[in-house]
């Protein structure tokens, strides 16, 4: 099963003011599917982080691969 995690927008474009989930996708679906499980949050105004480390070393022992951004969002 090809599973990625990765962020998921939900700030509004205008507002300039962009939030992002940080959640895990199964890639053979489309872009805007629906995700398989939702890990934690990230505000990159703010540069609050709030991320269930437990869960995404979970995931990435089971074989998903997370994204550049959140490798670096681990590292913090």
């Amino acid at each position: 099963m090809a599973v990625h995690i990765r962020l998921r927008r939900i700030g509004k474009n205008p507002s300039g003011k962009p939030h992002f989930r940080v959640t895990v996708f199964d890639e053979r679906k489309g872009r805007d599917s629906r995700f398989l499980e939702e890990l934690g949050y990230y505000s990159p105004v703010t540069g609050e982080a709030k991320i269930n480390k437990e869960k995404i070393e979970a995931w990435i022992k089971k074989g998903a691969q997370p994204s550049a951004t959140i490798k670096t969002l681990l590292k913090r």
